[in-house]
């Protein structure tokens, strides 16, 4: 069963004399019960698409479905059947944690204490705060906040917009494992990102850029259609090393990547060539090695083949 359907949503801005097209066309369909993840910078359309499916604001043209109601016609169920944490911390700062609860459980006419199995993992993290004021909570803490607070009425439905953007590495990793729980809860979640490393968490993933869709599916299997070599190459000068890397014939593409350049090379190229032309410049303590390409390394890739159409 599909719990959201999106078909050929397009979406413009037009701020004085600029005209933005910040979803072109965009179509995606996500399963009952699928942890979903839209990956994609700043920029891309993840907050534009989210705040479309929550009601908040108006596609151009298109249709989409949330939970089988249509989000124009059936604006008002939607609102009452869905959870949505927006990017930015949007909570009451000058009240409690408990405060904050309260509040939102009263909105939808609800307490805690009635859906307490839902956010009961969450909340024993939280309630040890609750008479803190939520601005003076810590990021993670925030974040755990507005999660409970998203959950309070039990929805079928959560949309959460760059969760975990800001927040340290320990809190972004609990805070995907309890997504995983909410998972097993049956509830359906779009949660969108522009952390790579966070798209192999989800089911399936949708790259997007600059509002159109470059792929959907399981990450796994995205990174199986990398079908070209994938080198992971360092040097003592690691700026130089990236331009003469560019200007090598058999590179396709470089860029920088942690402590190494992801070099993208000609399916027949010469490894020896490659490393006597980088002695050849004066590489010191040069490492080369093959590496497996991660989601980012397609959607680099795929970013790539999509500037190209464009331009052909």
């Amino acid at each position: 069963m599909k719990t959201i359907v999106v078909n050929n949503l397009v979406k413009t801005y037009t701020t004085g004399k600029q005209t933005v097209q910040a979803l072109k066309g965009i179509s995606l369909e996500v399963d009952s019960g699928e942890l979903f993840g839209l990956i994609g910078p700043d920029g891309a359309g993840k907050t534009t698409l989210i705040r479309i499916l929550v009601t908040l604001l108006l596609a151009d043209s298109g249709s989409a479905q949330v939970d089988g109601h249509e989000v124009v016609q059936d604006y008002k169920i939607i609102r009452q059947r869905v959870g949505y944490m927006p990017g930015t911390f949007s909570l009451y700062q000058d009240l409690t944690v408990q405060e904050n609860l309260n509040f939102f459980a009263t909105v939808f006419n609800t307490s805690i204490e009635e859906n307490y199995d839902l956010v009961k993992d969450i909340y024993v993290q939280i309630e040890p705060f609750k008479n803190r004021r939520a601005g003076k909570l810590s990021g993670g803490m925030k974040q755990k906040l507005a999660l409970c607070c998203t959950l309070i009425h039990k929805p079928t439905v959560l949309f959460l917009d760059e969760p975990t953007t800001g927040v340290d590495a320990v809190s972004r990793k609990a805070f995907w494992d309890m997504l995983a729980n909410l998972k097993k809860q049956g509830i359906t979640t779009l949660v969108s990102t522009p952390y790579m490393d966070e798209a192999a968490m989800c089911d399936r993933v949708a790259l997007i850029q600059e509002g159109t869709i470059l792929a959907i599916d399981r990450p796994a299997v995205i990174n199986q259609q990398f079908h070209k070599p994938l080198l992971a190459i360092a040097s003592t000068a690691m700026f130089r090393l990236l331009n003469d890397l560019k200007n090598y014939t058999e590179v396709i593409a470089a860029y920088p990547f942690g402590e190494y350049q992801h070099v993208v090379m000609q399916p027949d190229y010469h490894p020896e060539q490659l490393e006597k032309y980088l002695q050849g410049k004066n590489h010191l303590d040069l490492e080369i090695k093959i590496v497996s390409p991660n989601i980012e390394d397609s959607f680099i890739q795929l970013m790539s083949k999509n500037q190209n159409q464009i331009l052909s």
